[in-house]
């Protein structure tokens, strides 16, 4: 009975064959047909009826460009990340070797140069060994492929992938309908325009679509250096890109590259000698694997993740968030940041120096900008992306909001509690207002009750912050870091040496809606929801809203640029896969501060680092190049800073509890091996600051600051 069954099984084998053979025959005719007498009426109703069918079906083909991997770059052209759906890098034909030209075409369709798209001869002989020998050939032309990979990527980018269909999966309509595209294709296009857009859109790896990508992935070459052996193993790849995978079966990736040189030599592509040295070596594999983006960032990886959203909460970039998505992923934008690659290195250096390995996750961070440009030139964190061992990791960026000022997620940590770097905004008020920056206040009195008579002209008009006009709460002890400060001084004296009750005491002294106005005019306000920060809460005099580091470095770098506001700007240039410019984030400034007041509080801040709370700051900045700072300490000791800036860079440095709202207290603790009862913003977050300005500042010479007018320094 066996042999009976077996017998029934070939002769049904044999008829499924015949039956495939006579109407792809049939099919074959009607493409001849059209091919040869487009136009005239053939002989027999039924191929004129044929005809009529296919040249009914849709002739235009969309041939957008594929998805290409996004290039996120620093200032100096250093590369930052790629962000990719498909991991592709186009190239135009001349950038490609000729071997891959010529193997990709002697292996898949040696008479391309000869066809208009559809080869019957090709399909006639294919036809011949898969009845003859019940082997599978496929009759595929390079046209006819490089349009379903069109189809393919086309669904792709628009996110549906339920509709793409795979060779093996193709309907007798799916297959006749290519061939009409094929041939109309060929219409539109040269032979080398459809070779270079296949080459480019084909799938060689996960990792590796088109032929750049796939070079850089198994051999860390370019397209137009591959060799002969290499281009073969990368032709013959496209057939089954798993099965003839060289890092996981390198004897099939040899055995089909072989194939590919008998060909070529075959066809008259390369000579004996060439075929057989190739054939005479091995894989020879240099897997560069893809990196995939701001986890896998060459460098900094959270500016690289706050130009990400950036990107996907900018409404210039798509219609919406999935629009905006495919355009980052698959759009081959060029984005060239603000960042520089130098101050980048150095920063990331000194943050990951400050804590060591920090078992107890204290953060560290500096950020920097350009006074004048607003640019975002350094932003760095003593933290890794993704967990790793031994590692403090967090996702959080601790340099940013937590939104943006329409409530777009930014990733941030929302700010810290900038204590005493709050204080010059009020000292710049005092100067504001026509006051002597060496004029005395009472920095004795340390209450103020709640009838006190503080100065707030705009009570009613800042109805947000639900204040009565002179109801501004109570201050019932204030409290000094040191004794000896409870007495009457200059306020310039008592800002240089951060002393709270004289802040209180230059506050009851003005209008408080003076400050507000200074504090916004330098871009300050929460970091969690862009609120305004509130002065007429008396905490905020002394820094206990949270805000983030790149806004406060923002806010210091205006008296940097003599009272010149610049909003923080990360993106300089935006191209897309076709050159084309897109819209990227411009200089924005204004007059903030009056230059007489900036350089007053310039003055008085270089003093902090000779002679006031900065004193003890190792290494000593001051005496290389002109420069101003304030230290600021939260109340547990949980957020410490130093602020500072030359007139041609301006830095945050920050160390604390980045990740619990300063709720850990900065006090008895060991850091990198020392002990310290309490923390304070020159011991840990100073030297952080120094070392890198000392390291950076140069690439941005720093010029003396001008004086403040003379008026300012009298009594």
């Amino acid at each position: 009975m066996a042999p009976k069954k077996r017998n029934r099984s070939g002769l049904a084998a044999a008829l499924w064959r015949v039956l495939g053979f006579l109407t792809v025959s049939a099919v074959c005719g009607v493409l001849v047909a059209s091919l040869a007498v487009p136009g005239v009426a053939a002989a027999g109703v039924a191929v004129s009826r044929s005809i009529i069918f296919f040249n009914n079906l849709p002739a235009e083909l969309a041939v957008d460009p594929p998805s290409q991997s996004t290039k996120v770059l620093s200032a100096d052209g250093k590369p930052i990340a790629t962000f990719f759906a498909e991991n592709r890098v186009k190239v135009r034909l001349d950038e490609m070797s000729p071997y891959i030209r010529d193997a990709i075409v002697a292996i898949e369709d040696s008479r391309f140069y000869q066809h208009a798209g559809v080869d019957p001869q090709g399909i006639l002989r294919a036809l011949t060994t898969n009845l003859t020998s019940g082997d599978r050939q496929g009759a595929s032309t390079l046209t006819q492929q490089y349009v379903t990979n069109v189809i393919n990527e086309s669904l792709m980018s628009a996110d549906r992938t339920d509709q793409v269909i795979l060779s093996g999966q193709k309907s007798i309509g799916d297959k006749v309908r290519e061939m009409k595209l094929a041939i109309e294709l060929e219409k539109k296009f040269s032979k080398d325009q459809i070779l270079e857009g296949y080459l480019n859109i084909v799938f060689f790896n996960r990792d590796a679509y088109g032929i750049e990508a796939a070079a850089r992935h198994f051999f860390s070459t370019s397209a137009k250096d591959l060799t002969l052996p290499q281009a073969a193993l990368l032709a013959g790849l496209v057939n089954s890109p798993s099965f003839y995978d060289p890092s996981a079966y390198p004897d099939n990736a040899i055995k089909r590259r072989n194939q590919v040189l008998d060909k070529m030599l075959t066809d008259g592509k390369i000579r004996q000698t060439d075929h057989d040295a190739a054939v005479a070596s091995g894989v020879e594999l240099k897997i560069t694997p893809a990196k995939q983006g701001c986890s896998a960032a060459d460098l900094a990886p959270y500016f690289c993740d706050y130009v990400s959203h950036l990107i996907l909460n900018n409404p210039v970039y798509g219609a919406d968030a999935t629009a905006r998505q495919r355009t980052l992923y698959r759009g081959g934008l060029t984005i060239t940041t603000t960042l520089d690659s130098r101050l980048q290195a150095a920063a990331q250096a000194q943050v990951d120096a400050t804590a060591g390995a920090n078992p107890d996750k204290w953060g560290a961070s500096l950020v920097s900008i350009g006074p004048g440009t607003g640019r975002i030139l350094a932003m760095a964190q003593n933290t890794v992306f993704l967990p790793a061992p031994g590692k403090f990791d967090t996702q959080l960026n601790f340099n940013v909001d937590a939104k943006d000022a329409d409530g777009n997620d930014l990733n941030g940590a929302g700010g810290f509690q900038p204590g005493s770097t709050m204080k010059p905004f009020t000292f710049a008020e005092w100067l504001n207002e026509g006051k002597s920056m060496v004029a005395e206040v009472d920095a004795a009195r340390r209450t103020y009750p709640l009838d006190f008579p503080w100065k707030s002209s705009c009570g009613k008009v800042l109805g947000a912050y639900n204040t009565a006009e002179k109801a501004l709460g109570a201050a019932d002890d204030l409290q000094n870091n040191d004794e000896g400060y409870y007495r009457k001084m200059p306020v310039n004296y008592g800002l240089y040496n951060s002393i709270n009750t004289a802040t209180f005491a230059e506050a009851a002294g003005l209008d408080v809606c003076g400050i507000q106005r200074m504090v916004d005019a330098v871009g300050l306000h929460s970091g969690v929801d862009n609120a305004p920060v509130n002065m007429h809460q008396l905490g905020n005099l002394l820094g206990a809203i949270g805000v983030a580091p790149l806004h406060l470095a923002t806010a210091f770098s205006t008296f940097a640029a003599d009272g010149r506001y610049c909003a923080p700007i990360a993106i300089s240039g935006v191209t897309d896969a076709a050159g084309r410019e897109l819209p990227a984030q411009i200089t924005d400034c204004r007059s903030a501060v009056k230059p007489e007041v900036a350089r007053g509080v310039n003055s008085v801040l270089q003093d902090v680092l000779t002679k006031g709370s900065g004193i003890y700051i190792q290494p000593r900045v001051h005496t290389t190049f002109p420069v101003a700072a304030k230290t600021g300490t939260s109340n547990t000791n949980g957020a410490t800073w130093v602020v500072g800036y030359t007139s041609g860079l301006a830095t945050a440095s920050f160390f604390g509890d980045a990740l619990e709202g300063q709720k850990r207290p900065g006090q008895n603790v060991t850091i990198n091996g020392k002990f310290y009862k309490n923390i304070d913003g020159y011991m840990l977050a100073g030297p952080q600051w120094a070392n890198y300005m000392l390291e950076v500042a140069r690439f941005y010479p720093a010029e003396p600051f001008p004086p403040p007018p003379e008026s300012m320094t009298k009594p």
